[in-house]
């Protein structure tokens, strides 16, 4: 092995790895396709950085667009179909019944999830809005405790600490009652949690499983295509939805991050359902087991409300970016407020045009990020592109109690999303996601309240807050926004 390596001069392995950078350049432009700013930024890299560019690139990069991930049999699409089709045709011909008058008068963005995000609308629901990650927890508990035939839980982190751990036992304790219980986890985000500490869970019953499990134990070399949906469903009665994951520090007892401010909602109501149908999907991806999307889903879910809700998902399995589209459509078609929160705030030049546009037309734009990053370079950029906003209109303000890491929009005091996606790329293009999308208007004066409530916990950054950074932040942000499509 020595001789070998002795073999080839300095000049020699220099010129090898810039020919493996050229390949891969070569497969990003030719072959997977990407935009022409990720393809840029990745050349940038493979040019500037030869040796890591490699190894970013196997952790980073190719594209699933055109693998089929998600397959349903021919009796599910028929169903599935022709129910999405009855209503859509019922809202065009004006049969349709509208139980709130927010709903309706947000068709237009109704349909556009139906016919681009295949978004059934259920209009049954009742919605518990969750701000306190001890509180939402407590919850979740609750129900599981009282389950009956059915629990299945997908999270993006589930770590192995006294949280996690307390969550594992009462799945295991429902399990041993006989319960049906389905653990779904991201096998990056959840890489602490293996089937040796799942023993006992396993044990009695309970089924798990790893959303791209890597071939080689501990090898993790896909840091891309994580599956970051957070969805609970008990009993197919109740679900939940929202950015809280399973660990400590999202109850604020973790000392790096203090308070944690995130947002999630518990639902009972028709669009329980979807929520279990999307988690039934990623689990016969994941486990392998053939689980009767029927079974799940053509029931009839108990409702106690009046908000109509659809559920939308979006992945690198395709290049419609879903979630993308209908908070795009929320925010062009605003004509009073747009308030963002979000973690991370890396948008893509269309979704900050919008932005843009809706604050120069002079709607009131705010956006509200931490006050702290876990994230370096996403950081940096997020602040970038908040100083471009501040720039034409818009107001954003830094979250000072914690960290922030609610994902919510609402526009006009009317519509609201609350889900798993960030208001950024990753989000949008290489993660899987859902969201609820919420009419009605007694939900979004909460969101709004909310919203308000949480500036008094911080400040304004103004634009002459912004112009005093020092010429090394300049450089950083500079940086972390030419890095931004592959951040």
């Amino acid at each position: 092995m020595t001789y070998f390596i002795s073999f080839f001069t300095e000049n020699d392995w220099t010129t090898l790895i810039y020919c493996v950078n050229l390949i891969i350049a070569l497969t990003i432009i030719f072959l997977e396709r990407k935009n022409p700013a990720a393809t840029l930024a990745w050349i940038l890299v493979l040019y500037v950085l030869p040796i890591l560019g490699i190894f970013l690139y196997l952790m980073l990069s190719q594209n699933i667009s055109r693998q089929k991930i998600y397959r349903l049999s021919e009796h599910e699409k028929r169903v599935m179909g022709e129910e999405l089709r009855e209503q859509t045709a019922d809202m065009e011909a004006g049969r349709f019944l509208f139980e709130n008058e927010t709903a309706k008068s947000w068709k237009r963005m109704i349909k556009l999830n139906q016919v681009y995000g295949n978004a059934f609308l259920t209009q049954n629901n009742e919605i518990e809005l969750l701000t306190d990650g001890k509180q939402m927890f407590q919850r979740l508990i609750h129900d599981i405790r009282h389950a009956n035939h059915s629990i299945h839980v997908m999270s993006y982190i589930i770590k192995d600490d006294r949280i996690g751990k307390q969550l594992i036992e009462v799945l295991t304790e429902k399990a041993k009652e006989g319960v049906e219980v389905r653990l779904l986890m991201d096998a990056m985000g959840s890489r602490f949690i293996n089937d040796w500490r799942l023993r006992d869970y396993l044990g009695a019953g309970g089924k798990a499983a790893y959303f791209f499990k890597p071939k080689l134990k501990y090898l993790y070399l896909k840091m891309n295509y994580r599956n970051h949906r957070k969805i609970a469903v008990i009993d197919g009665k109740c679900g939940y939805i929202g950015g809280f994951n399973i660990a400590r520090e999202y109850l604020g007892l973790k000392r790096k991050f203090g308070y944690w401010r995130d947002t999630h909602i518990r639902i009972k109501g028709g669009s329980v359902q979807d929520l279990n149908a999307r988690f039934i999907m990623d689990w016969r991806f994941a486990s392998g087991e053939q689980v009767e999307l029927s079974q799940v889903y053509f029931g009839q879910a108990e409702g106690g409300g009046n908000c109509a809700v659809q559920i939308v998902s979006s992945g690198p399995d395709s290049t419609r970016e879903e979630i993308k589209r209908s908070m795009m459509r929320m925010i062009t078609f605003a004509e009073k407020s747009v308030y963002v929160q979000t973690p991370y705030f890396v948008p893509d030049p269309s979704m900050l045009e919008s932005l843009k546009m809706a604050a120069q037309s002079g709607v009131d734009v705010r956006i509200m990020i931490p006050c702290m990053p876990d994230h370096i370079f996403v950081y940096w950029a997020t602040l970038a592109y908040c100083g471009e906003l501040i720039r034409s209109g818009a107001r954003v303000f830094i979250y000072n109690n914690g960290f922030l890491h609610a994902k919510t929009l609402v526009v006009d005091g009317e519509v609201s999303t609350v889900g798993s996606a960030n208001f950024d790329r990753r989000s949008f293009r290489l993660n899987f996601e859902s969201n609820a999308f919420i009419y009605d208007q007694d939900f979004a004066s909460r969101m709004e309240r909310q919203f308000l409530e949480d500036m008094k916990m911080g400040y304004e950054l103004t634009l002459e807050l912004y112009e005093k950074r020092t010429h090394f932040i300049r450089f950083k942000e500079a940086i972390s926004r030419l890095l931004s499509d592959i951040l």
